[in-house]
């Protein structure tokens, strides 16, 4: 959260009155959040093994990132306006029933593989982990927000480790427009528009859309616009948590989760490690490092017709 970009999620969406009148169910088909790492557990394996990554990364990094693309505009920047928002969306995000944890989530942990061209090994290889361990190293889950905005709209979220690339990005799919102008033209299928903002390792914004290919036929190519944080405010090296301790120096709670949130963020996590606990995965190691993770995160979208975005292009 003390990430320049995760706030500037806030001041793009509520200074450009542009994403307004979209930026609802009508509009958006699905919202993507993908938090990755290259590196394995490294020699945190003892307190990674009781952990996993469930605990680790969603009911507080991934959930501020939900809360900061879906929430209502506050009536201001003070902390207690900011987070009396960010807390209706952790409350109103469906909690899964055991039914819905077996068809809505995704588990994993890395195997052996290659990771920037160098041979890694396994989790349970990993100094201080269990050789039985079943602890995931990867999470994909499918949530849906129960409020008048966001009603049947997905959000996809994945983390994991030992993954082919280090991005954090939020990617928000937009609807298909409509073919049938289309129809007898060479164009097959619509591109859907998709706005990336990326907040990690290279902070910007991208906003994906059709464009005419010159010549005499009616052809659409995608096209990229690309925003560069350091193209235009420079670059200034941070890990966060500068902006964190000052911001305990001042009193300035904005950016830190109210005991209300995280009791909205556990009771949606808390059914899901109770299945996960009571149904041990037989499959572990389920991918291979360097991959995109377990067959079954594609199938998670596949089955709605959907797709996770390739963040290398």
């Amino acid at each position: 959260m003390g990430k320049e970009r995760v706030e500037k999620i806030l001041l793009f969406w509520f200074s450009n009155a542009i994403y307004d009148p979209i930026w609802n169910r009508r509009y958006i088909d699905h919202v993507e959040i993908t938090v990755s790492e290259t590196v394995g557990v490294e020699q945190r394996g003892g307190y990674y093994d009781g952990s996993g990554a469930l605990r680790d990364m969603v009911p507080n990094h991934i959930f501020q990132l939900i809360t900061l693309t879906a929430m209502e505009p506050p009536i201001s920047f003070d902390a207690d306006a900011v987070r009396d928002e960010q807390a209706k969306i952790l409350r109103a995000i469906q909690p899964l029933t055991p039914e819905d944890v077996l068809n809505r989530s995704v588990r994993g942990q890395y195997g052996r593989g290659n990771v920037d061209s160098e041979v890694v090994s396994a989790y349970r290889g990993e100094p201080k982990v269990p050789p039985d361990s079943a602890t995931e190293t990867f999470v994909a889950l499918k949530l849906l927000i129960d409020n008048w905005r966001w009603a049947d709209v997905p959000f996809y979220i994945r983390t994991g480790k030992r993954l082919p690339k280090r991005v954090t990005e939020v990617m928000i799919r937009f609807r298909r427009a409509p073919f049938v102008l289309f129809r007898k033209t060479p164009v097959e299928r619509l591109t859907p528009n998709e706005l990336v903002i990326r907040i990690q390792p290279d902070e910007g914004i991208s906003l994906k859309f059709g464009a005419k290919i010159p010549g005499p036929l009616v052809r659409l190519g995608a096209v990229k616009m690309n925003f560069a944080y350091t193209d235009y405010f420079g670059s200034t090296p941070s890990t966060g948590y500068e902006r964190l301790l000052y911001d305990c120096m001042v009193g300035d709670a904005t950016l830190f989760q109210r005991a209300d949130m995280v009791d909205a963020a556990w009771t949606v996590v808390t059914p899901i490690l109770d299945v996960w606990k009571a149904l041990p995965p037989r499959n572990f190691p389920n991918y291979a490092s360097g991959s995109w993770g377990p067959k079954e995160a594609n199938d998670l979208l596949e089955r709605d017709g959907r797709y996770w975005r390739n963040v290398e292009s």
